[in-house]
């Protein structure tokens, strides 16, 4: 079995691999996890970061264009109630912008 750091959807027994009822590790863990599925969590996609002074801040107005630490193209940060978890690319969904994970972070604390 798999430890929680790598834990994926087919070991919970939903979609590809061995099925929960052909496991009952897989059985056991799905029904262990069902309780926190409900659980809200905050997930945030940093585009970047920029420093300033706070007299800079105020003399922001519409149409301010305030430069980031990122490129164009490169990866994002993507974090779980402030965690860093994964990175990834910002697409366009209809009309809406998403994020696509491209990488996922295992164990970092980010910040």
């Amino acid at each position: 079995m798999a430890d929680s750091d790598d834990l994926e959807l087919k070991d919970l027994g939903q979609g590809g691999g061995m099925m929960a009822e052909d496991d009952p590790d897989a059985a056991r863990t799905a029904a262990d996890l069902q309780a926190v599925f409900d659980i809200p969590v905050h997930v945030s996609a940093v585009l970047g970061k920029a420093n300033m002074q706070v007299s800079q801040l105020l003399k922001l107005g519409r149409g301010a264009v305030v430069e980031l630490d990122r490129k164009v193209g490169e990866a994002i940060d993507i974090y779980v109630n402030n965690r860093l978890v994964a990175r990834g690319e910002v697409v366009v969904v209809e009309d809406r912008l998403g994020v696509t994970m491209t990488e996922i972070i295992k164990g970092g604390r980010g910040g």
